[in-house]
């Protein structure tokens, strides 16, 4: 099993990336907000900038993910339980589009359809699994990845309960409120599942790179 390589980033390099991603927050913040000012008719809609922001960076997710297990071939069974989980999360967005113009409850077939057989791939080599996982366990991109899930998948629904908005605003309240607490949330999480992935690709490139060089 191939270790990440010894070599150190550059501070050069950690110090562009890092600005990177800050732009790349406050780009989606900003897109968020001109929204709210000014798509009144699809203001965090399914159609709105938020929502499409969503799928397409799941999108972006899943072929890298696909082009580190198929091209670059760095830790396979890990990258296919990524694959599934961020491949079902982009299915999952989809639900309204799904129901509406396929029939219901599709979204939930192609998700089983999905992680039904990554899982059993991965139970069956698990072994394979756990010393892949031993390696990415370590990095920089699981520690963000597991933040974009906590982010998306537990703070977001928690935040976004309807209850707890009702609560705040009293009379005042709208469903509006909800959905823009829990989506621009749900888009952060994701967000960091997008940098978290980009980084585990940078490594497996030079894991990649590595392999190539003669012993």
């Amino acid at each position: 099993m191939s270790s990440p390589p010894a070599w150190p980033i550059g501070f050069r390099t950690i110090l562009v990336r890092a600005v990177l991603y800050v732009l790349f927050i406050g780009a989606i913040t900003q897109g968020a907000y001109l929204e709210a000012l000014y798509l009144p008719s699809v203001r965090f809609s399914e159609l709105g900038f938020t929502e499409f922001t969503q799928t397409l960076v799941l999108a972006t997710c899943c072929a890298m993910l696909i082009y580190i297990r198929h091209v670059l071939k760095v830790w396979p069974t890990v990258t296919l339980l990524l694959l599934a989980f961020v491949a079902a999360s982009l299915v999952r967005e989809q639900d309204h589009f799904l129901d509406n113009y396929v029939a219901e409850n599709t979204w939930k077939v192609l998700v089983a359809l999905i992680i039904l057989p990554s899982l059993f791939w991965v139970v069956k080599q698990r072994q394979r699994f756990l010393a892949e996982f031993t390696h990415y366990s370590n990095t920089f991109a699981f520690g963000l990845f597991t933040a974009g899930v906590l982010t998306t998948y537990i703070f977001s629904r928690l935040y976004g309960r309807q209850e707890f908005w009702q609560a705040i605003l009293e009379d005042s309240y709208s469903g509006t409120f909800k959905s823009v607490a829990e989506e621009v949330v749900e888009l952060l999480g994701y967000s960091l599942i997008l940098i978290a992935t980009l980084e585990l690709l940078l490594l497996a490139r030079r894991i990649y790179k590595a392999r190539q060089i003669p012993n």
